[in-house]
């Protein structure tokens, strides 16, 4: 097996060094190990590491995590594109919270489960050559790294046949769908299918960016615009500049910034922050949000006139649970994928597994089922996956009635209630939660701050 990725450990307990070097090396590029932080400077420079795991604390019997936050600020100033994990005993919710806002990607807990570990580990490495890609290349995507999205259902062949007639023309195109159920794969085939194939696939995620973050990511600054803009940056929409612009969670953007992308839609320019000179851009764009975007501007809260802009022509992602045929032929897809990932060969889904996905109503949809898949493999002892490898709750015969009476009907409850078990579900890692939940790391811990769980 190829071995790929850097890793970086700094804790000052020798054992959990030890135990991750051993559990590590086989599985990655190369290991180095710390226990005095303050040389960290030094191996971002010699190692340049593709993942961080930090301790959160440093001093004996510490547990406020104070140390690890400023050590993930300082190796974000030396390297801004970090992928850091935060090891710690003491993982709560309102910790776990002001890490990712902090730019951790996520938690291993003490004491671990090594599969668990593993994987996270694995996932961060693929998290880092991605930003190393979107800085080296300018988050462009290629139509060689793209196939015909799966599935063949008649509601889903419905809607490849929409995206077929829609790719030959250049208008914008808004995509309405529940979260995780592959509104990015839709925005790619229609890109793929279009006179714009060979040119540029520019994505951003409006939703997990910050408003005084968001204006830069999409226009870019001057250097000298602000305090560490130390060279020129191009922004996505000019990256994308000849081929199709994509921007996902449109329903999240400000009034402020909903008048600029206006603006830019209407005319078709843009302004580095810092500079002066109009630039002309050309793109085809095409957006996505699983928010109620009509209701929106029926409320009040998101301008007609730049809906208007965008929608065009409107398409519809079905959820999975209405993909009927789409869940097996999705799952032996992943299942290939991934045992080549994790180096398992020849794996099947067992008759009882099968069941098993097929009685799940998949609230994640596509994206749930991925995580899902990729779990099982880890988990499966064989080459066959059963139920037991499936970690899925599912509804007991018999029971439904009940469950029904006494869920709970307010909106913002079940909010809360699902959140709960996601957080619960993935032992507190807020990234697996949001996962589950199909939602961005970023979105999730918004909603955790509005309803104060």
């Amino acid at each position: 097996m190829d071995k790929h990725g850097k890793v970086l450990i700094v804790d000052d307990n020798m054992d959990v060094l030890l135990s991750l070097h051993m559990l590590l090396k086989n599985h990655v590029e190369k290991v180095q190990v710390l226990t005095d932080p303050q040389r960290i400077p030094e191996f971002l420079s010699s190692l340049d590491p593709d993942v961080i795991i930090l301790d959160m604390n440093f001093k004996r019997d510490a547990i406020s995590g104070e140390e690890g936050y400023e050590w993930l600020q300082k190796i974000q100033e030396i390297k801004p594109s970090a992928v850091v994990l935060f090891i710690t005993a003491y993982v709560d919710t309102e910790k776990a919270v002001r890490a990712i806002k902090a730019g951790a990607i996520d938690f291993i807990p003490k004491p671990w489960n090594n599969n668990k570990v593993l994987a996270t580990v694995l996932s961060a490495i693929e998290l880092s050559d991605s930003r190393k890609i979107a800085s080296n290349k300018g988050a462009v995507s290629t139509l060689s790294a793209h196939r015909e999205p799966i599935g063949s259902s008649q509601i889903f062949n419905r809607l490849k046949e929409q995206c077929h007639t829609v790719a030959t023309t250049d208008t914008s195109v808004l995509i309405l769908g529940e979260n995780g159920s592959g509104k990015d794969v839709i925005a790619h085939y229609i890109h793929e299918n279009s006179n714009r194939a060979d040119k540029p696939f520019v994505s951003i995620d409006l939703g997990s960016l910050s408003e005084s973050l968001m204006e830069d990511e999409l226009f870019g600054h001057e250097k000298g615009a602000y305090t560490g803009a130390n060279a020129q940056k191009i922004g996505r929409v000019e990256m994308a500049n000849g081929g199709t612009l994509f921007m996902d969670e449109i329903g999240n953007l400000s009034a402020p910034m909903q008048q600029k992308l206006l603006t830019l839609v209407e005319k078709r320019q843009i302004t580095r922050l810092g500079g002066t000179k109009p630039i002309m851009v050309d793109f085809r764009l095409i957006c996505a949000t699983n928010a109620p975007i009509h209701k929106e501007v029926e409320e009040g809260t998101f301008r007609r006139d730049l809906l208007y802009r965008i929608n065009t022509i409107e398409l519809h992602t079905p959820p999975l649970r209405d993909r009927e045929g789409d869940v097996i032929e999705l799952a032996e897809e992943f299942i290939s994928l991934f045992a080549k990932k994790y180096n398992k060969s020849h794996l099947t889904l067992s008759d009882d597994a099968r069941e098993a996905l097929l009685a799940h109503s998949w609230p994640g949809n596509v994206r749930e089922l991925l995580h899902t898949i990729e779990r099982a493999v880890v988990m499966a002892k064989g080459s066959v996956i059963c139920s037991a490898d499936i970690p899925m709750e599912r509804v007991e015969e018999g029971n439904t009635s009940t469950a029904n009476e006494e869920m709970p009907l307010r909106l913002e409850e079940l909010e809360r209630v699902a959140i709960r078990k996601a957080i619960e579900r993935s032992d507190g890692n807020l990234t697996q939660a949001a996962e589950i939940l199909g939602i961005t790391r970023y979105a999730l811990y918004r909603k955790l701050e509005k309803i104060k769980l």
